[in-house]
């Protein structure tokens, strides 16, 4: 009897040891899961100017309510997000303690969309605009892990809270070297406002986006949101040349710039015979431009013949235009060098009346060179691609056209004649 209550009890500390060693490991790979977890914490603006009914015939918070449901349903799995609200609370006139104003709707963490939305539902626009402040907290909500982290900030009007500058604090943020990302959008912006966004956004390699409509607001955090789970690629600053012959050579890569008003920006890349090469490239509008702008991208030989190119234009409703082109080179049955492409980047923007134009406007490029296709058809040639073989076809079709229209004519008048 002793001895099967002994096997008994030996049986039983077995399985418990090893549900304690299965246990143990995964407990280590979960934390190292939420270790390196992308965090985003969503900053919203509900002081009380966001009872304008200017939103799609409904006001800015209702916009920004419906945004955020929305929002919360798409996040991915495997971002940890969080909420804080500036001027939620206080609805008073002391400016002291309406500057302090802020605090964490929802925390930062795995995501229960129930408790989020009805958190979200229980907002009114109460109080002042303490961005500074806000940034200060949300900075501390994203604390720890080894993950990308990221501000996006929503707000209808600039900071009441002098004299902390919310573009100051930016800056302090991003002195800290936490690869913290802040994103803005601007709800019916003013030009203060759009300066003071577009600051803060800068200061730590964000974006600002200006947004007047529902829809809008929602596919932008969409984006956001969704870009924090991506892998963080941090851009090389470049410096284009004036020119193809000055200009510096690029490897794949995410790079960022600058381009002033009626300036030129010029970078070579090397593709090697059977790759091909992809890029593009968007311009932002960090300051008040006048409308209709569109940027260029065109690829050309270092011989100045140009081999392909992609162009975007805007007309004053949208802060970033983007455009992007290929070029696959074809592959060669003798050792041939790879091929110069000087890629050039130009804008049509202008500064609207009393706008600094220095420094120039920000611009990203992106730079791929990867194994091209295995049909050299597709090679683009005489700077029109694939077009070349349509526009030998018109050629020819408006050539029998003519000879047929001009033999009929004939017909018609000798006929004509006889009768």
């Amino acid at each position: 009897m002793i001895r099967t209550q002994r096997l008994a009890a030996g049986v039983c500390a077995l399985l418990a040891a090893l549900a304690a060693g299965i246990a143990f490991p995964a407990g280590a790979t979960a934390d190292e899961t939420t270790a390196a977890a992308p965090k985003v914490d969503l900053v919203l603006d509900v002081s009380g100017s966001m009872r304008t009914k200017d939103m799609d015939g409904g006001t800015r918070m209702a916009a920004a309510k419906q945004a955020f449901n929305e929002v919360l349903d798409a996040t991915p799995e495997n971002v940890l997000l969080g909420i804080r609200t500036l001027g939620a609370n206080y609805p008073g006139d002391d400016r002291k303690t309406g500057c302090k104003d802020t605090a964490q709707l929802y925390p930062v963490g795995p995501l229960d969309r129930t408790e989020a939305k009805t958190a979200v539902a229980t907002l009114s626009p109460t109080g002042w605009t303490p961005i500074g402040p806000a940034l200060l907290k949300a900075a501390d909500d994203l604390e720890g892990g080894t993950g990308s982290k990221r501000i996006v900030l929503i707000s209808d009007g600039e900071d009441t809270c002098p004299p902390l500058d919310p573009c100051e604090v930016a800056r302090e943020i991003a002195a800290k070297g936490i690869g913290l990302t802040i994103d803005t959008l601007g709800l019916v912006p003013n030009v203060k406002m759009r300066q003071q966004l577009s600051c803060i956004a800068e200061a730590t390699g964000g974006t600002y986006t200006s947004v007047e409509h529902t829809d809008e607001l929602t596919d932008r955090v969409n984006q956001l949101v969704d870009r924090a789970a991506d892998p963080v690629v941090t851009p090389v600053a470049a410096e284009g040349a004036a020119s193809c012959a000055k200009a510096p050579t690029l490897k794949s890569g995410l790079y960022t710039d600058r381009e002033e008003f009626g300036q030129e920006r010029w970078y070579r890349v090397d593709v090697e015979p059977g790759q091909e090469l992809r890029a593009s490239v968007s311009v932002s509008a960090d300051r008040a431009v006048n409308p209709d702008y569109g940027v260029l991208l065109r690829a050309v030989t270092v011989h100045g013949r140009e081999i392909v190119r992609g162009e975007a234009a805007g007309i004053g409703r949208t802060d970033v235009v983007s455009t992007g082109l290929r070029y696959p080179k074809a592959e060669s049955d003798d050792d041939a060098p790879a091929e110069t492409v000087c890629v050039q980047v130009t804008h049509s923007y202008s500064a609207a009346a009393g706008v600094k134009t220095t420094p120039g406007m920000p611009l990203e490029l992106t730079v791929d060179v990867v194994d091209g296709p295995s049909q050299a058809s597709d090679v683009a040639s005489f700077g029109l691609g694939r077009g070349w073989w349509l526009l030998g076809v018109l050629v020819l079709v408006g050539f029998l056209a003519g000879v047929l229209w001009g033999w009929a004519s004939r017909w018609r008048v000798a006929v004509w004649r006889t009768n």
